[in-house]
């Protein structure tokens, strides 16, 4: 087996939800899955298949997140994989009602951190082995930094 990484590009203001699925209603599934969550959501979806024509389906609201998942989909090349692109909404917004999908097996990661996909790739094909989100950290926060951290938080309207 060989191991690569696969580098993100995350556009500014936009988050990434990766993960694993299992069918090919998995792309309408998503697709209502964000959509029925706010209508503001502005999103790109796009599917790698494992069998059969091993296809990458795509869908979503916006033409150019949609073009983002397709190609960051496509150039981590696992199959049975899901990338979402968000704008104008957090994962923290959709990421029950894509877990509740019944299709949906793992969370690889949702952010809008600097990422790297981990693929192991074999003969058969390749697999997502993990994800490096962000960076290493570099020390505990002060109570400044507390404060700073719930300032950010009542800015985003979850917390009081």
């Amino acid at each position: 087996m060989e191991i690569k990484t696969v580098a993100i590009d995350i556009p500014e203001g936009a988050n990434i939800i990766v993960g694993q699925t299992h069918f090919i209603k998995s792309i309408e599934d998503l697709y209502e899955a964000v959509v029925n969550t706010s209508p503001h959501i502005k999103f790109g979806i796009a599917f790698n298949e494992a069998s059969g024509v091993c296809l990458t389906r795509k869908d979503g609201n916006d033409e150019k997140l949609t073009r983002l998942a397709v190609d960051t989909a496509r150039r981590i090349g696992a199959g049975h994989i899901f990338v979402i692109f968000l704008e104008n909404g957090f994962p923290i917004n959709v990421l029950p009602s894509i877990k509740a999908v019944r299709e949906v097996v793992h969370i690889f990661c949702a952010t809008a951190n600097p990422l790297e996909v981990i693929v192991g790739e074999t003969q058969q094909g390749r697999g997502v082995l993990g994800v490096i989100d962000g960076s290493m950290p570099k020390g505990v926060e002060s109570e400044g930094e507390t404060e700073e951290r719930k300032t950010l938080l009542r800015k985003f309207g979850y917390k009081r």
